[in-house]
């Protein structure tokens, strides 16, 4: 029982610490552009953290562990191409949409940039991309409430409803109130604790082992050499090469994930997203590695013991348990919790931005007052969490295998669109709508046909072909347009502008 106590004295820092971050954030939130995008006024380190917590979820301390555990190093190609796929986007995308979203009438979401750049009068880009990311963000959430109710159940032998209720609620409170920044600025906490928990665990296993030769030794010996080969330690198949490929176009998914590239839209400057890069992929590359290393060493660990391990996903948590003091293997569990937890409240913020930016204001022929919309910014968040709770109430596996199905529609249907839109004079709004539709429709298709191929390389093809085939097709030159895309340019090449904090 003392056991427990530190334990929950370690949850109970980590749950009151949020709270006080979403506070602070509440206190600097004065409109509804400091709700929505923190007035544009993110630190690089913030946004760099904020970005990677809000993309790994659980997946990371448990998932991408557990992956490695049963089949091996063949399953760290999905790690290997979503680090590709993040560098990328901070290279390619982040300073060009910090900079086009200012430039283009001060868009503060995606679906308010596709309308704003392609001049879209129709308002059918808006309207179609807000509900695109209300459904599916919806259905995300609440996957993520259902992986904290299974946390609560499995690492304390607890009510589910109770964990997924009391997490959701913690969640809900500091994003209700603190919006963007707080969703960010706890980000930032929650990905310091992961990527700590992800080199400390491993470390300390290391050495209860008996040093790395040992650990490499029962490796082979109990899981096979072919665990420690990205090959899977076979002779290279077609299925072989067919499931490296899928893994590695998880990474065009990053181009199209809102509660990502939100980050950039919120950087100082667009000259800040080159040290933004370098600390967020150090970040991913650290983290990831010692998810990568943890599931190998914990093969090791549990043989050396003689333990069966029954579930895989909980190699991280089970190690901690057993290696480390009470207290710190509670603020282990917490980097779990950290996890899960920083993927639902940036998603609750794009939903409210898609609801309220999107869709409300859409609808309303007078503009509401800054005070009317940080308010209704507030009630969708409440709304979006209510929802995704009630469907939660019954774990359902359909919801969580959305994850991965989210994933690729997101990447699939506004990737290439982003990119596009960025980087090609001659994207039209009838190109932009061919692209998104193609893109959606061919992930559902090709989910459908269970092929072996991740949906989201051919349906990322053909929503780009579909996207530059009608916009050829459609093209009027529009010189406001063109100088837009000009002025973009040009914003890029300024320097950096001097920030509060900065050294003179």
């Amino acid at each position: 029982m003392s056991d427990q106590i530190f334990t929950y004295a370690a949850l109970g820092l980590y749950f009151a610490g949020m709270l006080l971050i979403g506070y602070l954030a509440y206190r600097r939130t004065d409109d509804h552009e400091d709700y929505m995008l923190g007035g544009r006024s993110l630190p690089p380190w913030v946004a760099a953290i904020s970005a990677g917590a809000s993309d790994m979820s659980g997946w990371l301390v448990m998932g991408l562990p557990g992956a490695i555990f049963a089949a091996g190093l063949i399953e760290a190609w999905i790690a290997i191409g979503l680090t590709i796929g993040a560098y990328l986007n901070w290279l390619l995308v982040a300073p060009r949409l910090r900079a086009y979203t200012e430039v283009s009438r001060n868009s503060i979401t995606v679906p308010s940039f596709f309308e704003n750049r392609l001049r879209d009068t129709s308002r059918m880009l808006r309207i179609l991309s807000g509900l695109v990311i209300l459904v599916f963000f919806t259905l995300y959430i609440s996957s993520g409430m259902v992986a904290a109710g299974v946390f609560f159940e499995s690492s304390f032998d607890g009510d589910y409803m109770v964990g997924m209720l009391f997490v959701g609620g913690i969640t809900l409170l500091y994003t209700l109130f603190g919006g963007f920044l707080g969703a960010s600025f706890t980000d930032v906490v929650q990905g310091l604790m992961m990527v700590v928990a992800l080199v400390v665990v491993p470390v300390a296993a290391i050495i209860a082992i008996g040093g790395f030769g040992e650990t490499g030794s029962l490796i082979a010996e109990a899981a096979g050499a072919g665990h420690l080969s990205l090959l899977g330690g076979s002779a290279i198949t077609g299925a072989t090469v067919l499931s490296i490929v899928s893994a590695l176009a998880w990474g065009l998914g990053y181009f199209g994930q809102p509660h990502i590239v939100v980050r950039f839209m919120a950087l100082r400057s667009p000259q800040e997203a080159k040290s933004a890069r370098r600390i967020g992929i150090s970040w991913m590359v650290v983290s990831m590695g010692g998810a990568v290393i943890s599931g190998l060493v914990g093969i090791a660990y549990f043989a050396q013991r003689g333990i069966d391990l029954e579930n895989p996903e909980t190699v991280v948590l089970l190690m901690s348990t057993t290696l480390m003091h009470p207290f710190i293997a509670g603020l282990i569990l917490a980097a779990v919790l950290a996890a899960i937890m920083s993927t639902i409240s940036s998603q609750l913020v794009v939903c409210s931005s898609a609801l309220v930016e999107d869709l409300y204001q859409v609808a309303r022929k007078t503009p509401p007052s800054q005070k009317r919309l940080v308010l209704m910014g507030r009630l969708a968040v409440l709304v979006v969490a209510i929802v995704a709770i009630v469907l939660a109430i019954t774990p359902n596996d359909t919801i969580l295998g959305l994850v991965s199905f989210a994933w690729a529609g997101f990447g699939a249907a506004f990737g290439p669109i982003i990119l596009l839109s960025l980087f090609w004079r001659r994207l039209t709004r009838w190109g932009a709508l061919a692209g998104m539709f193609v893109g959606a429709a061919t992930v559902f298709i090709w989910k459908a046909l269970d092929t072996g191929l991740y949906e989201m390389l051919p349906a990322f093809v053909f929503a780009t072909v579909a996207a530059v085939v009608v916009s050829l097709l459609t093209y009027r030159h529009n010189e406001e347009i063109q100088q837009e895309f000009t002025d973009t340019g040009t914003m890029l090449t300024l320097p950096r502008p001097h920030a509060v904090g900065d050294t003179p």
